[in-house]
């Protein structure tokens, strides 16, 4: 269990029998375990962590961009997703990302433009599930974060490796603040947020309503104007959360829950697990070519499906069912042979069985960059779950921070096909893929583990790759998150981790897989196990952020 050097199981590893609180950043988690010991439900707990995550991990997620809020309420038993996903302006057009020659926009370009920018969706999901099931009004909450903004925070490796790689995707403002006249901050440097604690002391008199309508709404759409972008202030009042039902499915006798459409999360885990679940892959080995063969034909079987299928459901038919079936399954594991890397696999046809009809498949030029978000859960003392995966989309979004409000606006319109067509491509009102996962597992009706990742399409792997490490070859939750992950999509690429075993490596590369040149890290899993001994809960994070996990070891008092 090596995936870091940065690693540090003290901080990233906790056992609480009243709550526990696992996020990728120690502001954050702090903030969340308070609101817990403060007599603070799951659901209070998880608003409050979201914007601490907007002052100590700008670049991943904030006000300005989205979210699913899943909900699991004990009482009740329900689980919601509160989709607080983005969603495509009044202005936007299928065309949108092509040039007047009907020439692909180059990515960096598309992605840092005002163009791409979609209305942001987490507050207004957070804001219903609190006033659904919370416990604490929204200005307490918030609190916690404007003070920290105000005192200031340290910078720490993980923004600091950020700003290094991704600067250029930063817009004037953004430059402005953190390149005080031409110098870097440095990493450990307490920073100060004067603008972002305004914009959340705002939210603490006037509510989300200032967002959407108000003084906030005013300055984002006067920047996202003047740079060229579709966004209006009709736009943002009239966007509309949603609550929708999980996608639900099994794997080796657990249930499992997942975020479903507008995000390909959920679909695509089944879909990779039910694949998976034919074979004994506890007889191969953690670290064999077996294990690492599976995983990567399953997942350039759901991914091609994933890319011809999955779409907003308020526009497109998706077909779920067909996907689901054992009988379609059965044609897909036919592509898995154990000799070579199949030349032939793409997406196949699972409205054989189910009704319906697709639209055409259009083929999308490969030239994303690498995605980032954050995913953090909580758990509270009456066994409510809240996991949320939550974003700006790429890192730093499109760069645009919001001048005197201090926060960055999302790039989610690039998750949209840049050649129409398709069920992916822009429209108004539609709501863009994401592959987003929150998920939790569920056994004999009794929660056994919730988690998540950010990652764009990795997030599907970091996810379904924990699980397998989990029950298939029975590893402690930390251990299931580090182990080295690896990654594909239909295309020739493989993504690996440092850590995977080089002879295996060597036996996929003599079958015809293409590994990229160095290893990099892939997802950032939160996880909390339930059902321990004496009805602890167990909290891990992962290594390749500073993730923290805090456990409450008290009975909180509830006021």
């Amino acid at each position: 269990m090596a995936r870091s050097e940065r690693c540090c199981i003290e901080r990233e590893t906790a056992t609480g029998k009243y709550g526990m609180v696992a996020t990728a950043h120690p502001l954050a988690t702090e903030i969340g375990a308070k609101v817990l010991e403060e007599g603070g439900n799951a659901i209070d707990a998880a608003v409050a962590i979201q914007f601490a995550l907007n002052v100590g991990e700008p670049m991943m997620t904030g006000i300005g961009g989205s979210g699913f809020f899943m909900v699991y309420h004990k009482e009740s038993g329900d689980i919601k997703i509160f989709d607080g996903h983005s969603e495509a302006p009044a202005a936007v057009h299928p065309e949108m990302f092509l040039d007047e020659n009907g020439e692909v926009i180059p990515f960096r370009e598309r992605s840092t433009h005002a163009t791409a920018v979609a209305i942001p969706g987490i507050l207004k999901a957070m804001d219903a599930a609190l006033k659904e099931y919370g416990s604490k009004p929204l200005a307490e909450l918030i609190e916690p974060s404007a003070k920290a903004c105000e005192d200031g925070i340290p910078l720490n490796w993980v923004f600091m490796n950020a700003l290094d790689e991704f600067e250029y995707r930063l817009g004037d403002e953004a430059r402005k603040f953190y390149f005080t006249e031409g110098t870097r901050l440095q990493e450990g440097e307490p920073v100060k947020k004067p603008n972002l604690a305004r914009t959340f002391r705002i939210l603490q008199k006037d509510g989300v309503a200032a967002f959407y309508e108000g003084e906030i709404a005013e300055a984002i759409v006067d920047e996202v104007q003047s740079l060229g972008g579709f966004l209006t202030l009709d736009d943002l009042k009239k966007y509309r959360h949603t609550v929708d039902e999980p996608i639900r499915g099994s794997y080796r006798g657990y249930e499992i829950a997942a975020a479903s459409p507008p995000t390909a999360g959920g679909p695509s885990l089944l879909y990779i697990l039910k694949l998976l679940e034919k074979f004994d892959l506890a007889s191969y080995g953690p670290r064999s070519w077996e294990k690492y063969y599976l995983f990567t034909e399953a997942m350039r079987l759901a991914f091609s499906d994933k890319i011809a299928y999955i779409a907003d459901p308020r526009f497109n038919k998706i077909p779920l069912k067909g996907m689901a079936d054992e009988r379609y399954l059965a044609e897909r594991l036919e592509y898995i042979n154990f000799e070579f890397r199949n030349l032939d696999i793409d997406f196949g046809n699972p409205w054989k069985y189910e009704k319906g009809e697709g639209r055409p498949v259009v083929r999308q030029p490969n030239d994303e960059e690498k995605s980032e978000t954050s995913h953090f859960t909580v758990a509270d003392q009456w066994g409510n779950i809240v996991a949320c995966t939550s974003t700006v989309e790429h890192p730093f979004g499109t760069g645009i921070m919001v001048p005197g409000y201090g926060f960055f606006l999302n790039n989610e319109l690039t998750d949209f096909d840049a050649i129409p067509g398709g069920v992916n491509e822009p429209r108004p009102g539609k709501r863009p893929v994401s592959c987003k996962c929150p998920t939790i597992l569920f056994k004999d009706g009794k929660p056994v583990l919730t988690l998540g990742s950010p990652g764009g399409p990795t997030i599907i792997a970091s996810v379904f790759q924990t699980i397998v490490n989990f029950i298939d070859f029975g590893m402690d939750l930390k251990d299931a998150i580090e182990e080295p992950r690896i990654f594909s999509t239909p295309g020739m690429l493989l993504s690996w981790e440092n850590g995977i075993d080089m002879l295996a490596k060597g036996k996929l590369e003599s079958m015809n897989f293409e590994f990229g040149n160095e290893p990099h890290v892939i997802g950032n899993v939160q996880a909390i196990q339930f059902g321990l001994e004496a009805g602890m809960m167990y909290g891990a994070s992962d290594s390749s952020r500073e993730g923290t996990a805090i456990g409450i070891d008290f009975l909180p008092k509830v006021e």
